[in-house]
């Protein structure tokens, strides 16, 4: 979303009406960052933890560059490159993603990277792959979604996960188009729907399938387009058509007439498209859930043409681009594959290293973060705070209490930070510039509107002061400008190319970004290089697999990974609220968001708040096989009756994630964060801290019982 920051008497964010994106529209996190500047709530200073006290204390940041660079040092010798592990985060730049995918594979040598958007599209990005070739959040601009005749939303809340584009789908129902939305809560985004789609978490599998067998019964098959266009269509259609409608609404609980009328809506419109988000995503079946909808989309006709197509909304700063050069464990800058021969070559070549010295796919990010302490002895993470945002996070605390060595850079002291052994205060987001690509494939130069206090450095000068020490310094410049000519060599020719893309060309678009595909144009007669206008809306013509046809991918529903029982009888969902965001590090740092979401909440139905003799606002304990969770009821009729949820932005006694479940997708390694068994027990009363994080007395005695030595000394 665009925003303008001035300056004057401090940062003050400025509405961009011409912004193509959110026209000027901010919910109240951008309209408050500008708190995040303050000392007051972000770390100004490296802490380093104490030999002899246990406790973190201010020190100089060539003590904590040093002291970082000597245990990883120290480890690669003990124990190999591999046990030193790097993680990352999808509200990194485009640069400093792709300089921490460099600096682990060349300056540590370690195939174990991952990054904290593994949590979030990971499924889509699979599925997406599977069957197009490509993948980028949409492949057309979010301006098309108005104009489409019908758009199935999947679990998806925009009403409060990313308001400023709810807008689009304003505008669809005003041009005379249709909105179904399918989500267990009736949502804000859900009650704007003209059909509301309820299943049981875990189904959305189910549905889709049960969706395209109504499809093919009903003759509503686009067969030019599967003939001309896809290939798989026969075996992806039997596996549909052992879904019929009665079956499915058994599995899903969605009434048969309701099925029909979707199918009706969606096919009875000129162009139509689907958009999926966490819900159908985050599951141990989140890629052929998502595989499931690209087929309803492939088998009608509404992909590859105008105003018609799949696409996945992304869920962090950079998701898009964060995903795309190098920080996730299977991949190198471009969207290049780690294991292509061809691929490894051209960016070794572009790094200045020879290609057999970088290692292959390393763990994916949850797999990774279990197997610290064990094989993986230290570990740098830079931009996440897992101790909150991790399934079994309970479990993922403890594997990081466990290893020899901790680092983390971070803007505040996370819940994560606070378990290190050396934390470095870094930029954000006015303090630097950078690109970003949004959910659209749209590359944007985010430009630095004032200098960084004293004491913070950037997360480019981090990994320069690392790998100076490490010995590799001259191949990490710290200007992000610098960085950014490096990364479009290395994507030239990538699915994710950058190559036509520069700074300048950023600069003098007013703005509005490039999409990428871009690569560099020819030279042409007069010695000029022609500018590649960027790639708004993909597969028009072609789709990027081989032979420019589209893959139907055969899938059928199964259980969620763990099914209510008797002793565990309630399905848990999670998700976000308007005023917090992600593990809340930051956003909880803000008193005007703490104020509209002081903590977490157990949304409850009133049947089943009826039936255990649950009261409004009374403490409920939430208890899974992994943990268990505290927080106040909040009764509602949006929610069904089977199913509780919780918000996951708080740690503490309220921390949604102790209970969910690390079940992994076979194909994205995606965790199973939206489904899980649990059961509700009464709770003791609850207190708050001072970060608005609900606790009770026992769990912070737990917590002081297991916990590294704590909060900073004060110097």
């Amino acid at each position: 979303m665009g925003l303008t920051a001035g300056t004057g008497g401090g940062v003050e964010v400025v509405e961009r009406a011409a912004f193509p994106v959110n026209k000027g529209a901010l919910c109240g996190k951008g309209r408050t960052a500008p708190a995040l500047l303050s000392s007051r709530v972000r770390l100004t200073e490296p802490l380093v933890r104490s030999h002899a006290t246990g406790k973190l204390a201010p020190a100089t940041w060539e003590e904590a560059l040093d002291r970082i660079a000597a245990e990883l040092s120290r480890a690669r010798a003990e124990h190999g490159p591999d046990s030193c592990g790097v993680f990352g985060g999808g509200g990194l730049t485009n640069e400093k993603a792709y300089a921490l995918g460099k600096f682990a594979r060349v300056a540590l040598g370690t195939s174990q990277i991952d990054y904290n958007g593994r949590f979030c599209m990971s499924s889509a990005a699979a599925a997406g792959q599977r069957a197009f070739g490509l993948d980028r959040g949409l492949p057309f601009p979010l301006e098309d979604i108005p104009r489409t005749g019908c758009v199935i939303l999947v679990g998806s809340n925009l009403a409060e996960t990313m308001p400023p584009a709810l807008r689009y789908l304003t505008e669809l129902r005003e041009n005379g188009g249709t909105l179904i939305v399918v989500d267990p809560r009736r949502t804000r985004t859900a009650e704007q729907a003209d059909l509301h789609l309820a299943p049981r978490p875990g189904t959305d599998l189910a549905l889709a399938l049960g969706l395209l067998h109504l499809v093919v019964a009903g003759g509503r098959t686009d067969e030019a387009f599967i003939e001309e266009r896809t290939t798989g269509w026969e075996e992806a259609r039997a596996a549909a058509m052992a879904h019929w409608p009665e079956l499915v609404e058994r599995i899903t609980g969605v009434p048969v007439p309701q099925l029909r009328e979707t199918v009706r809506m969606f096919c009875d419109a000129k162009a139509a498209m689907v958009l999926t988000a966490r819900g159908p995503e985050q599951q141990s079946k989140g890629t052929d859930t998502v595989g499931a909808w690209i087929n309803l989309c492939l088998a009608t006709g509404r992909a590859g043409r105008p105003l018609s197509g799949y696409g996945c909304l992304t869920g962090q700063g950079n998701g898009q681009g964060g995903r795309e050069h190098g920080q996730k464990a299977d991949q190198l800058p471009g969207y290049r594959k780690l294991t292509d021969p061809a691929a490894r070559a051209h960016v070794a070549e572009v790094w200045g290293v020879d290609p057999d010295t970088l290692p292959g796919p390393g763990r994916s990010a949850y797999e990774l973060l279990d197997a610290l302490g064990g094989d993986i002895r230290t570990l740098l993470l830079m931009g996440s705070n897992p101790v909150v945002s991790a399934p079994r996070a309970a479990h993922v605390e403890e594997r990081l209490r466990s290893l020899d060595f901790l680092a983390v850079a971070d803007v505040v002291l996370s819940e994560t930070a606070e378990l290190a052994d050396v934390v470095l205060p870094v930029t954000q987001w006015a303090e630097e510039t950078g690109t970003v690509t949004n959910l659209e494939g749209r590359v944007l130069l985010r430009r630095r509107a004032v200098s960084a206090p004293d004491g913070v450095r950037s997360d480019l000068e981090v990994l320069h002061g690392l790998a100076a020490r490490l010995g590799h310094g001259k191949k990490f410049p710290t200007d992000p400008r610098e960085v950014f000519e490096e990364l479009r060599r290395a994507s030239a020719g990538g699915a994710a190319d950058y190559s036509g893309i520069s700074y300048e060309r950023l600069r003098e678009g007013e703005g509005e970004g490039v999409f990428w595909p871009c690569p560099r144009g020819d030279v042409e007669a007069g010695g000029e290089e022609a500018v590649h206008p960027g790639t708004p809306r993909l597969f028009l013509d072609r789709f990027a697999t081989e032979d420019g046809r589209a893959r139907f991918v055969p899938v059928v529903h199964r259980p969620a990974a763990e099914e209510p029982d008797a002793e565990y009888p309630v399905l848990l969902t999670t998700g976000r609220v308007l005023a917090q965001y992600q593990s809340g590090a930051q956003t909880r740092r803000v008193d005007e968001l703490n104020s509209a979401a002081p903590g977490p909440f157990v949304e409850v139905h009133p049947r089943l708040a009826a039936r255990l003799g649950i009261a409004e606002g009374e403490a409920v304990a939430v208890v899974s096989r992994r943990g268990r969770a505290v927080a106040p009821a909040r009764v509602t009729s949006s929610i069904r009756p089977d199913t509780v949820f919780m918000p996951f932005h708080w740690a503490g006694e309220g921390r949604a994630n102790s209970l969910t479940h690390p079940a992994l997708d076979p194909v994205s390694r995606m965790p199973e964060f939206k489904v899980c068994a649990v059961r509700l027990e009464p709770a003791e009363p609850m207190t708050t801290n001072g970060d608005g994080v609900l606790d009770t007395d026992a769990d912070r005695d737990r917590a002081r019982a297991g916990a590294r030595p704590g909060p900073p000394e004060q110097g």
